[in-house]
């Protein structure tokens, strides 16, 4: 695995991983690189420099470090603020069913539960069966927070 800083033509600095160099390449050529702020696939590789430490700069260093963010700036923006929207009022108005969703998704669309909204957890297979089936439902651009 190989980490990136990069950067957008709008400024936003932010890092990602990828397989490898060729797999950073491939994916930058298909524009599938998006910028994580707001959402421009103009990116490109930010000036870094290769996290080295010596013998000594280690032993110095507290055997555990605090988890470094994701982002190098929270995102901000129009496309943060509509997610941002979008998770409020699905967490106000939506049942979280956790991992039974596929199981509950379909009970609805058979009439066998109470119709609702609803939103949680489901793996690719059965969220394909779903779709297969003509039951509606969409996958969503954020996790549940881990106190859900």
């Amino acid at each position: 695995m190989i980490r990136y800083d990069l950067r957008c033509a709008e400024g936003h600095g932010f890092e990602s991983w990828f397989r490898d160099s060729a797999a950073y390449d491939a994916l930058h050529a298909a524009g599938q690189v998006a910028c994580a702020v707001c959402g421009s696939t103009s990116v490109d590789k930010a000036l870094m420099a290769p996290a080295v430490r010596s013998a000594r700069r280690r032993a110095a260093e507290p055997a555990e470090t605090a988890p470094q963010p994701m982002l190098s700036t929270p995102p901000q923006g129009p496309m943060a603020e509509a997610l941002t929207a979008l998770r409020a009022k699905l967490e106000a108005e939506a049942d979280y069913v956790g991992p039974a969703f596929a199981a509950e998704a379909r009970r609805i669309h058979e009439g066998a539960a109470e119709r609702r909204a609803i939103w949680g957890e489901a793996t690719g297979a059965e969220a394909k069966a779903l779709v297969e089936d003509g039951v509606p439902v969409a996958p969503l651009p954020f996790l549940p927070r881990r106190d859900d």
